[in-house]
């Protein structure tokens, strides 16, 4: 039997108890709006910031190392590779921003910012330097500090293509 300077256990507090209905999905909305205009955002200012001089040069390592790009120098200047990556990133934002027009527009630049983010994810391990060796573990150099970055980018961009399609199918039903 318990005397009155016994207390209690507290019974245990569920989340339905302390959030109200409603807030997790708002929370949700809100969290895929700032993914995917943050998104928008960047792909606008860094592919804007290709069509400096400064750029054009800052990313030629990068893209002179790559399997996949480095053939373009071959074909266009420095300064005319850059610019088309920048036409590239620009044009996905602006498809990314179309969600609440289209969903499907919105999908397809998602898309583009998924293998936009591959391949920038891919210079990690084509670009001299992005690792420093002698480590027992994968310590990045100032390259890989650059690229890094691009994880959760490319994980936001996945997000958004989900997000997207999800709607896109729900409409079909």
């Amino acid at each position: 039997m318990r005397t009155a300077t016994q207390k209690y256990p507290d019974p245990p507090v569920r989340i339905n108890d302390v959030i109200q209905p409603g807030f997790i999905s708002a929370l949700e909305r809100v969290g895929i709006g700032v993914s995917r205009y943050g998104l928008v955002t960047i792909l606008l200012l860094i592919g804007g910031l290709k069509f400096t001089h400064a750029e054009a040069q800052g990313i030629e390592p990068l893209v002179s190392h790559s399997p996949f790009m480095s053939w373009m120098y071959s074909v266009l200047s420095v300064q005319a590779v850059s610019n088309l990556i920048g036409l590239i990133e620009i044009g996905v934002a602006f498809l990314m921003a179309f969600r609440p027009i289209s969903p499907r527009t919105s999908f397809i630049g998602s898309l583009g910012a998924v293998i936009t983010f591959l391949i920038t994810l891919s210079f990690l391990v084509t670009t001299p330097g992005a690792f420093e060796a002698g480590y027992w573990y994968p310590r990045l150099g100032g390259t890989g500090q650059f690229l890094i970055k691009d994880l959760a980018l490319l994980g936001a961009s996945v997000w958004t293509a989900a997000e997207a399609l999800t709607h896109l199918e729900t409409k079909k039903l």
